[in-house]
């Protein structure tokens, strides 16, 4: 693996871990969209984050018709 030189260092220093690789928030680790965050970052809210498990929003709710 190569190094990483030192400015490279301090502008991902976020991502880091302790042996010195980037690593992602979990969730983010199988997105495939570029928004990555750090494994330190506490994920609140991510909107394109679409768990398989989550409640899927009733596209007939609210409009008057009968699913």
């Amino acid at each position: 693996m190569a190094r990483m030189s030192n400015k490279r260092r301090l502008e991902w220093s976020f991502f880091l871990n302790d042996r010195s690789r980037i690593t992602y928030n979990e969730l983010c680790r199988k997105c495939q969209h570029k928004c990555k965050q750090s494994f330190r970052a506490v994920v609140v809210d991510c909107p394109k984050y679409l768990s398989k498990r989550s409640k899927k929003k009733d596209r007939t709710a609210g409009n008057g018709k009968i699913p």
